[in-house]
Parts: structure tokens; C-alpha cells; sequence
């Protein structure tokens, strides 16, 4: 992929490290540029660095009357070697992949997001906050941008890539457990619907229920499924309860529920690196709430990319009565998950396979082949292997087919996972 370079004046850029003077709230702050795409008549044209600001868009493009929209969040983390690596972010391009074919939105190819991801990462590095508990949160968009009022999906798309040095995602950090509601008032999603995906209107849809959640106290809600029989998500994580027996379970991913980056790492990690074996099930909501009582559900939480790991200490009613998890502390077994984590992340233990990705360092970021050339030159020095990822997905109400093929080149441990150039340019 061509990336076409387009920055600010270097006098007008940051020049000196990011050392915050307070405690970096999370999503608040932006960096000099992003990473703009189009989509036009069945092809992504034009991938460019710009500076960050507004969008040119019509009041009548499709995403803003009919939510055809999908995003991504992931972070990225500097390491002791002075490297800054992002965290498993061919997951998050594979799922942007699935968000897109279920809302009708062209695929775009894996090894491009993350070409674009790593680029970005590189032209801003100097916005790395340094600061305890601080990253760049990446988040990737695509919205159709086309001017109609025919509800339809758009024939013109723009995917685009901005970076927030971000602090924690709750003010406290990991250090304080949250408090969550259990009501039937609210559901986040319906079998058959867009559960699974992720895509702004899920998040619309959310927003009178997390108020409500605020009004008890609590920071979100513990969603169930239309029936009020399952346990579903935790606000926007991915729930979790460890058991006595030395169990940690989560919900078992459907169309209701979307798919973590997070969870899947856990699960990868297993009961070797965790002290604690973790499994997907369908959980109901009766059995946990006894198990709450009785003492066989000990520890309690969720996972999701913005705050990693939450511990929940208690939850609450919509009658105002509380349900204490054990001690109403973070328990020792979601400490150590929450540990190697975020150990893993930010290089302090070692990585699996193809998990961190390296944010090569171009010689110049006005040279539109820069990054990726030097990615690929990376990923051959350090002897890696080239695995090919396919990505394809149809769009359900639209005459174009789309197909790509890329490239990921994983390396070894936590050195790792740096982008070729893509195998093929999308079929028109």
C-alpha cells in the first residue's frame, strides 16, 4: 500500500516527548494527524496521512441518518527498548472485517489496517504519553459517506485512523472495583441483530442504560439476554465471575454478544499462564446470583480493550439491594490475569507469538514507502516466517463483491508481528 504523506509544518508538530503535567484522562486528547481511505466504486483509493481535523461530509451521508458506521479501539504501549508496540492488532482488523460484512460495509484488507495502524503510530510516536498507566489508544473508523436518504447501504465509504494518548479508562485505575446494575429494563441486543458487531448504534442504544447504572451508583450495566434468563455483557466488556473450584467463565460469544480481543487472550493464555482455567459458557443468571450468595462465585468482572481488566465488587438493584462479590475486593486471581495482561502489553513479560507489533521506524515520514518497506526489511532480518491472512466478506444488499489478500508477518515472541506489503489489490 502507496501512503501518501501530507504533515503539518515541523514547526507546528509536537518536537519533545509527551510528559503530561497531570493525570491523562481517557480519549480526551488527539495527536498532529490521521489516517484517511475512500472507498469508491468497489476499490479503497488514496491511503494518506493528514492532519487531524474535521470531515468534509454532506448532511445527507448515509452514516449520519442511518448509522451505517463501524469502529475498532485498540492500544499501543512503549516498551523498555524505547520501541512502541501495538497489542494484537490483526484481531481488531479481522473483527472490523466481521462488523463490516454485518452492516453491509466493504471488507478491507488485514495487513492494510494494520500498514495504516503502524504508520500513523510511527509519524506520532513523539505523542507517546510518559506517564504510569498511560498508552495510545488507536481508534480505527469506516463510515458511508455517500449523499442519500434511500435507505440503503452507501456506495462511497471512508475508513480513517486517529490516536488518543489516553490514561486509564476509569479514574481509579485497576485499584478500585466497580459496581454494577442488574435490571430487566434494558437489553443490549437481540438474536438476529447487530450484538455482535461493532458499530456505533449498539453503543446509542447503551447510553440510557448506563445512565441509569450511574443514578444507583454503578458504573455500567450487566446486561441479560431477552429472555432475562442469561448473563450477557458488562457495559461495553465482556463479563467474567471466577468460581471456588477454580473456574473463570465467561459467556459464551453468540450474535448477542461481541466477540473481545481481550477475552480471546485470556482464553489463549489459559490455566498455564493464568493459575486459572478459563472457558466460555452460557451462563444463567440465577445460578450466579446464588453462587454470589453462598460463596461459590469468589471473584467478579470484565474484560475490554479501554480498561483491560475491571474487577466488580459488588452489584446492585434496581430496589437499591446490594450483592457483595467475596470481600468487595480485587481478588487475587483477577489480579494476576489483570498482571499478565498488561505485563504482556507492555513488554515486561513475554509475549506469544505474533501478538505485539513493532512500530517501525521510518528513515523519513515524508517517503510514502517508507514504513512499509521498512516493516518488511524488519520482518526479514528477524528471520520470520510470512504467513499469508486472507480476508473476504459480502455485502448483503449490494451488487459488488469484495475480495483481498495480505500478508502478516507474525516473528518470534514479543519482537514480533510487523506488516508486508499486501499480496493483491482489491477485485473491482
Amino acid at each position: 500500500m502507496k501512503i501518501r504523506y501530507q504533515l503539518k509544518p515541523r514547526s507546528q508538530r509536537r518536537s519533545t516527548a509527551f510528559r503530561p503535567e497531570g493525570v491523562l484522562s481517557f480519549g480526551q486528547l488527539r495527536t498532529d494527524h490521521m489516517f484517511l481511505m475512500d472507498h469508491v466504486d468497489g476499490a479503497w483509493l488514496d491511503p494518506r496521512i493528514v492532519p487531524y481535523g474535521p470531515l468534509a461530509l454532506a448532511p445527507g451521508a448515509v452514516v449520519l441518518h442511518y448509522a451505517q458506521e463501524i469502529f475498532e479501539g485498540a492500544k499501543a504501549f512503549l516498551h523498555e527498548d524505547g520501541e512502541i508496540y501495538a497489542f494484537r492488532i490483526d484481531k481488531n482488523a479481522a473483527r472490523m472485517n466481521r462488523s463490516a460484512a454485518g452492516v453491509c460495509m466493504p471488507s478491507l484488507p488485514e495487513a492494510d489496517q494494520v500498514e495504516a495502524v503502524l504508520a500513523l503510530l510511527d509519524v506520532e510516536r513523539l505523542w507517546y504519553p510518559q506517564q504510569d498507566g498511560a498508552s495510545l489508544y488507536i481508534r480505527p473508523f469506516m463510515i458511508g459517506t455517500q449523499d442519500s436518504l434511500g435507505v440503503k447501504p452507501s456506495s462511497r465509504y471512508l475508513f480513517c485512523v486517529f490516536l488518543s494518548p489516553s490514561g486509564p479508562y476509569y479514574p481509579a485505575g485497576f485499584q478500585e472495583p466497580v459496581k454494577l446494575l442488574i435490571s430487566r429494563r434494558f437489553h443490549r441486543a437481540a438474536p438476529g441483530g447487530t450484538g455482535a458487531y461493532k458499530t456505533g448504534g449498539n453503543y446509542a442504544a447503551s447510553l440510557m442504560a448506563g445512565e441509569a447504572a450511574h443514578a444507583h451508583g454503578a458504573s455500567q450495566v450487566l446486561y441479560l439476554d431477552v429472555t432475562d434468563r442469561y448473563i450477557e455483557e458488562a457495559g461495553s466488556m465482556n463479563h467474567f465471575h471466577v468460581t471456588r473450584d477454580g473456574s473463570l467463565l465467561i459467556p459464551a460469544f453468540g450474535d448477542t454478544i461481541l466477540r473481545s480481543v481481550t477475552s480471546e487472550s485470556v482464553l489463549e493464555l489459559g490455566a498455564r499462564e493464568l493459575g486459572i482455567a478459563p472457558r466460555l459458557e452460557r451462563l444463567e443468571l440465577e445460578p450466579f446470583l446464588a453462587g454470589l450468595k453462598d460463596g461459590s462465585v469468589v471473584e467478579a468482572g470484565g474484560f475490554g480493550t479501554a480498561a483491560a481488566v475491571s474487577a466488580v465488587g459488588a452489584y446492585v438493584f434496581d430496589d437499591g439491594r446490594e450483592l457483595k462479590v467475596g470481600d468487595g475486593r480485587i481478588g487475587p486471581h483477577t489480579r494476576r490475569v489483570y498482571e499478565t495482561l498488561t505485563g504482556i502489553q507492555r513488554g515486561t513479560r513475554t509475549a506469544p507469538e505474533g501478538w505485539l507489533f513493532r512500530v517501525p521506524r521510518a528513515s523519513s515520514v515524508a517517503a510514502p514507502r517508507a514504513v512499509a518497506a521498512r516493516a518488511k526489511a524488519h520482518s526479514s532480518s528477524a528471520g520470520a516466517t510470512i504467513a499469508r491472512k486472507r480476508t473476504a466478506s459480502r455485502t448483503a444488499a449490494s451488487a459488488h463483491r469484495h475480495a483481498a489478500a495480505g500478508r502478516l508477518s507474525p516473528g518470534a515472541g514479543r519482537r514480533v508481528a510487523t506488516p508486508a506489503r499486501r499480496a493483491a489489490k482489491p477485485r473491482r
